[in-house]
């Protein structure tokens, strides 16, 4: 992926408004964190009251996934759902501008040992990952302690992408970014034995996916884990990141290496990457990225659910 530098359309009028809504973000993050996480809470009310079409969405996966809540426990879920996606826009700019002493002392990583023993061995490594409303920072915590490269894909502002992507591989001096269809070099760097983040909870469309349960719901879900495994003779070591209550930060759990991955068939992969994901977003159903249309691809013959 091309070098990422300052260019000088950024100082165009048309950015103005934007740099002015960075450095108002820049100057907030430096507030304390609980702060912060108050400032989240709070933006994150707004958008529960004014974003009327993602409400619909999350609202919409929690009774799919969580039939046996009751209204009112679903929509409290739901808010706090909400909150989180809040404080997650604050904790985007705390891993992109805060100095990394400072972010340091916020994490607790367990089982550092499973990446560091694949690299050790040569071996490359998919880090399955989900999509949490904490991925951005957990992503700059565990890139502090363990180069991890990342699929990209470019954002359509091109002066956020240049502020995005700065943030990002601060943290990460010698972390590659490789465009998001660009298998060729990601199964190359596996085969040099680099960990690459990939994440496969989101539907992609039926094309080179498998309908299997998610909370008993069918979901399109992507074979490619099984594929770039295979070809980029790797091992699948899954992580997650969640924030801890009452602002104690956050815990990263880095996981043993899958045995007998790819197994006999892609459906019995697929079905085993969901079974992770329902049991990682159980335990915190209010961080999940809910607002993202899961289920928007249906199984021929059945409705659509949004």
């Amino acid at each position: 992926m091309k070098e990422n530098r300052f260019s000088g359309q950024f100082l165009h009028p048309r950015f103005w408004l934007l740099w002015l809504g960075l450095g108002v973000l820049w100057l907030l993050v430096r507030l304390p964190y609980p702060f912060l996480l108050r400032l989240g809470r709070l933006l994150g009310a707004l958008m529960y009251r004014f974003a009327g079409s993602r409400r619909h969405i999350a609202r919409r996966n929690l009774e799919l996934c969580f039939p046996a809540l009751t209204v009112t426990e679903r929509d409290y879920l739901l808010r706090q759902n909400f909150a989180s996606t809040g404080i997650a826009f604050f904790e985007m700019a705390m891993s992109w501008w805060w100095p990394q002493q400072r972010l340091q002392r916020l994490v607790r990583i367990e089982g550092l040992e499973h990446l560091q023993q694949a690299q050790q061995a040569g071996q490359g490594v998919i880090l399955m990952a989900i999509h949490f409303t904490t991925l951005e920072i957990g992503a700059a915590l565990l890139g502090q302690q363990h180069t991890i490269d990342g699929m990209y894909r470019a954002h359509k502002n091109p002066l956020f992408d240049y502020v995005q992507r700065k943030g990002r591989e601060r943290h990460n001096a010698d972390a590659i970014a490789i465009e998001r269809e660009d298998v060729r070099t990601m199964i190359r760097h596996l085969r040099q034995g680099r960990a690459i983040w990939y994440a496969p909870d989101q539907d992609y469309g039926a094309r080179q996916s498998l309908f299997v349960p998610l909370f008993g719901v069918p979901a399109a879900t992507v074979t490619a884990t099984s594929s770039f495994t295979r070809l980029g003779r790797a091992v699948v070591i899954p992580m997650r990141q969640t924030r801890l209550p009452r602002g104690k930060g956050y815990l990263i759990q880095v996981e043993p290496a899958w045995q007998d991955f790819p197994g006999a068939s892609e459906e019995q992969d697929c079905l085993r990457i969901n079974q992770w994901v329902e049991q990682a977003i159980t335990a915190h159903p209010e961080q999940y990225l809910w607002s993202h249309r899961r289920f928007k691809t249906r199984p021929e013959g059945e409705a659509r659910v949004y």
